[in-house]
């Protein structure tokens, strides 16, 4: 059965893409409605469009980043306007919520919404803004690394955020350093090795398709994709990226020159709209 495209859902796909009406209608009407199918249809046809997509789901609220230096949390209070998330209040309610997520550790967002909170519990404070404010509020999001030193950044806004565990003690410039390369760069994953499987073979399948648009020879294909897929990593993988404060360094390179041992273990980024 066919599915109905609107011009909203085309519109939508525009957005998160910045590909043309025509080719974005055409694009969910082969992927059936599917916008990562959509996006990926696209991306075969050669179109330069975001392939990232899982952090374009949240509107509007706030991503809070905290550490207490061997922990970091990341929460998203959200919210429907940016109105209500630019609030002092709603900020310190979001704010109050990273903070116990920070302090109880709970084992995930069930839990944290469970936690006690002002005679209630965190999940029934969230209902009762829900009252109060008119729009639908959600805690929405929380993530959580242990490392041996961890650094939190928040982007000005708090629309953006993220995470890092390194595995030893690192100097608070190189770790802010690095924090902003992965709120920036939106890396998929530490390192190559680290990359999701259905990850690496969604963009496998991507360079053959765009390398048979190009007319190259099917005994060639496999060989240039793997090039293209060295290319993704230098790009989307955080230790072989260039580093954006020197781009003659990858952002390995930048660690090591200040200890030989040191890298990073972990990280959480969460974007908002």
């Amino acid at each position: 059965m066919s599915v109905t495209i609107t011009a909203a859902d085309v519109n939508k796909l525009r957005t998160m893409t910045g590909a043309g009406m025509m080719d974005c209608k055409k694009a969910l009407t082969e992927a059936n409605g599917d916008f990562d199918a959509a996006v990926d249809f696209l991306r075969k046809k050669g179109q330069k469009v975001a392939a990232n997509r899982s952090d374009r789901d949240a509107k509007e609220g706030l991503v809070i980043a905290k550490s207490n230096g061997t922990r970091g949390t990341l929460t998203v209070l959200s919210c429907e306007t940016d109105f209500v998330a630019k609030n002092d209040d709603f900020f310190k309610v979001a704010d109050n919520f990273a903070q116990i997520a920070l302090d109880a550790a709970p084992a995930d967002q069930a839990a944290l919404l469970a936690i006690p909170y002002e005679g209630i519990t965190i999940g029934e404070k969230v209902i009762e803004l829900v009252g109060k404010i008119g729009e639908k509020i959600e805690l929405s999001k929380y993530e959580s690394v242990n490392a041996g030193q961890v650094i939190a950044y928040n982007h000005p806004g708090n629309k953006i955020a993220c995470i890092v565990g390194f595995n030893k003690a690192v100097s608070e410039q190189m770790g802010k350093d690095v924090a902003m390369q992965v709120a920036a760069m939106a890396p998929v994953a530490v390192d190559k090795n680290d990359v999701d499987a259905s990850t690496l073979e969604r963009e496998l399948e991507i360079a053959r398709e765009q390398i048979r648009q190009e007319g190259k020879p099917e005994d060639m294909v496999e060989k240039i994709a793997q090039g293209k897929i060295n290319k993704f990593y230098k790009e989307s993988t955080l230790l072989n990226q260039e580093f954006i404060k020197d781009s003659k360094l990858t952002v390995l390179q930048y660690l090591q020159s200040a200890d030989k041992e040191l890298t990073v273990t972990a990280f959480k980024r969460i974007a908002l709209g």
